[in-house]
């Protein structure tokens, strides 16, 4: 029953730090753009779509389960750090994933219509929606990867000093 309380406390820290990290990056967007909140959140299902924000939002929570999980457990550190350096990476391979993605869609789109002055508007406009998915999930999942590595390396390595220290 201990296992489970304490399973549950760290996956309540993560994802409060999860929505956290949304809150201030939903106020950034507004601040950015004077765009209201709904409209970023559906502008941001719009390009990305649901998949890739499912699958984006899991595996930074992975990461940060693993963080909180880490300095929780002082004995079972390093096997947290793998967990969540695998997460964080995970986010890397899913933006690469979706940027070919974006990139092969928007090449199909111009494989399977004519190309004529009446349909270049449309086809223009596929284009550029696949290629916004193909750069979008770039800009968007390597520098948060980078950041989760960044989290957990750091914090790791700083654990292991505070244990010379002792």
């Amino acid at each position: 029953m201990r296992n489970v309380l304490h399973m549950a406390d760290s996956g309540s820290r993560a994802l409060s730090y999860l929505l956290g990290a949304l809150s201030l990056a939903l106020a950034a967007g507004v601040f950015a753009t004077s765009m209201a909140p709904a409209a970023i959140a559906q502008w941001t299902l719009e390009v990305f779509g649901v998949s890739f924000v499912a699958l984006f939002s899991a595996l930074v929570f992975v990461s940060l389960f693993a963080w909180v999980r880490m300095g929780q457990f002082r004995d079972r550190k390093d096997f947290w750090l793998e967990v969540g350096l695998h997460g964080a990476n995970g986010v890397s391979t899913l933006a690469l994933t979706y940027t070919l993605l974006g990139i092969s869609l928007g090449i199909g789109t111009l494989a399977h219509q004519e190309l004529t002055p009446e349909t270049v508007q449309p086809i223009i406009r596929d284009l550029t929606k696949h290629f916004s998915l193909a750069f979008l999930t770039t800009v968007v999942g390597l520098p948060s990867a980078a950041l989760l590595r960044a989290l957990l390396s750091i914090s790791h390595q700083s654990r292991l000093e505070e244990e010379k220290i002792q």
